[in-house]
């Protein structure tokens, strides 16, 4: 895909919250290049530092363990210049990681419907919440907790559900310059 063109950005960090399957991997690397920045992904670096999966991680340190390494990982790539970074669905749990995302760059929501995240995420093994027994109902108790914080962080909301990613990500570069 070419790069998106784009008029002069003000905008050196970008952080994406939202809950899992609402596009912040596959979106955030294709505005990180649009805008000529690095993508990186708070779990993908958790696992490179671990050498271990996030589910792997949930199992022995338990979600408070995972949490801990999460908030240390945001904060030491909060600090990098020239990125857009993909924060993990639970990321805004921890009052300190809202306080960090909010200070350091500008936050966006990505936001979809719990019938979107479902049919996302619904083969995906590697989401440790929902391996259980009703998806659906984690989802939607994930969407009720979270969707507060998300909002609360968020410089920018953007929906993600219908639209084609690369129209969401020439929205979200519109919306950026207008910041």
């Amino acid at each position: 895909m070419p790069a998106l063109s784009c008029g002069p950005m003000m905008v050196d960090k970008i952080f994406l919250v939202g809950l899992m399957g609402a596009g912040k991997t596959t979106i955030g690397k294709i505005l990180a290049k649009a805008l000529n920045k690095s993508f990186v992904d708070s779990d993908r670096e958790i696992e490179s530092h671990t050498g271990a999966t996030i589910p792997l991680i949930f199992e022995l340190e338990g979600e408070e363990g995972f949490r801990r390494r999460e908030s240390e990982m945001i904060d030491e790539l909060t600090q990098k210049h020239d990125l857009v970074l993909a924060t993990g669905g639970g990321a805004v749990l921890k009052l300190e990681n809202r306080k960090v995302l909010r200070e350091r760059g500008t936050v966006i929501y990505l936001r979809a419907s719990v019938d979107q995240l479902l049919e996302r995420t619904r083969m995906d093994k590697n989401r440790p919440l929902l391996q259980t027994e009703d998806p659906r109902a984690k989802l939607e108790e994930l969407m009720q907790e979270r969707d507060p914080l998300y909002k609360d962080v968020a410089d920018i909301i953007i929906d993600t559900g219908d639209t084609a990613v690369k129209q969401v990500v020439q929205d979200l570069i519109q919306r950026l310059e207008e910041l």
